[in-house]
């Protein structure tokens, strides 16, 4: 559910090399699922960013974020006390009943934040959950001992070698049990179509795309889908393997 509203920053701080994390105080913020994001609207900026939800209770949510341009350096220098305006509750997040009972969790860089909310929900429901993250190298490396004190198995691959395997997430997900009930992923689209190539089971894919609004209103982020155009923000991100119609996407 779409809100707006005020909130408080309880901590903003550094996990890695080009990764913060924001954590937000205040229990009226929509998240039901995870998957979903926030917008976050910033000073002197029009658009606001688009920011993954990686974990959120009843007091509060936690943003994590990749400082790529003035937008997240901006946050990144944000203080605890400081208030931020943001659109919660936004896109349509995993659906957690599709998993099975052995699921599998892939994540590629920036992609990897909504991952920690998903494996927290599926390891609590039972499910024998198995992550593959890839990274470029051991100092962008996170999330890691989080995902695996939640008692998920994790798989880490890095292209340059310096930490676990050497190579792309595909390389995590061969080291992985293969014996998978459905997969979850989250990254840039090269990395789907080699995920795609790989995995035979059913899975959900949740897409990047630069947005206006965020939350459906300006038509900016549609993708054509095998039941029509879809809007990433509002409809998706998250869309079933079955509804991808791969050679419309560039």
């Amino acid at each position: 559910m779409l809100k707006q509203n005020v909130y408080e920053i309880d901590r903003n701080y550094r996990i890695a090399k080009d990764i913060c994390v924001m954590v937000l105080k205040g229990a009226d913020h929509g998240f039901t699922r995870p998957g979903q994001f926030a917008n976050v609207k910033l000073n002197g900026l029009y658009l606001r960013r688009p920011i993954s939800v990686c974990d959120y209770n009843q007091d509060q949510f936690t943003l994590m974020y990749k400082t790529v341009g003035i937008g997240t350096e901006q946050m990144s220098r944000m203080k605890a006390g400081e208030t931020v305006d943001v659109l919660t509750g936004l896109g349509n997040g995993y659906d957690v009943d599709k998993s099975g009972d052995k699921p599998l969790l892939i994540a590629g860089g920036s992609g990897v934040p909504p991952m920690y909310k998903l494996a927290k929900t599926l390891v609590e429901q039972g499910k024998n959950v198995c992550c593959a993250l890839g990274f470029n190298s051991a100092e962008d490396v996170y999330l890691l001992e989080e995902l695996k004190a939640l008692g998920a198995a994790v798989f880490v691959s890095t292209v340059d070698g310096s930490s676990d395997i050497k190579g792309f997430v595909t390389d995590a997900i061969a080291a992985a049990p293969q014996d998978r009930s459905f997969f979850y992923t989250c990254g840039p689209l090269p990395m789907y179509r080699a995920v795609r190539q790989i995995l035979q089971t059913e899975g959900q894919y949740s897409f990047e795309e630069r947005m206006g609004c965020g939350f459906g209103a300006c038509m900016g982020c549609s993708m054509m889908t095998r039941s029509g155009a879809k809007r990433i923000c509002k409809d998706g991100p998250v869309f079933d393997s079955s509804e991808i119609i791969w050679e419309e996407l560039k």
